[in-house]
């Protein structure tokens, strides 16, 4: 990183509903002196690191126009679900316009969701301790297997004429 630029932490506090749609809480911090970005995200989300049953990783980071950049962290489920939560809506992930320009022409905070539960998925599936902790959470793992609900359909593919 060049001087100049901040970080801010933002985490995304994920819980399933009964119904198998996503919800989450969201905050932003800039770590503290001597903190590192981890232990930001983790106050923040009010959680212990040696919590066996729940799940505090990176999924993403961006760059903002003013000059942050924001490391986004997943925490699942959320340790406060009595706290109110957005519903996400329809879980659409946000694209790059060509393979060597990734960063998409708009982000919302809901493609920052989008992307945090499909990284989840991809650790459930891959990451041993990720699925050993989420499988305490009966309701994560079978919103992780699949599409989730609200997802968007998939574009159907280019036909050539």
């Amino acid at each position: 990183m060049t001087a100049g630029h901040v970080v801010s932490v933002e985490t995304l506090m994920l819980r399933v509903g009964t119904d198998n749609r996503w919800s989450y809480r969201h905050a932003t911090t800039s770590p503290r002196p001597g903190e590192t970005p981890d232990e930001a995200a983790r106050r923040l989300a009010g959680v212990r690191g040696d919590d066996p049953g729940v799940v505090l990783h990176s999924t993403s980071w961006r760059y903002e126009p003013d000059g942050r950049v924001v490391l986004t962290y997943a925490v699942c489920p959320d340790p406060a679900p009595w706290l109110p939560a957005e519903r996400a809506p329809v879980l659409e992930i946000a694209r790059g316009g060509a393979p060597a320009t990734p960063s998409p022409e708009r982000l919302a905070l809901a493609n920052v969701v989008a992307h945090a539960i499909r990284h989840l998925a991809f650790l459930v599936a891959e990451d041993p301790v990720v699925a050993r902790a989420l499988a305490r959470h009966p309701r994560v793992v079978p919103a992780l297997s699949g599409p989730p609900a609200g997802a968007a359909a998939p574009e159907p593919a280019a036909t050539g004429s």
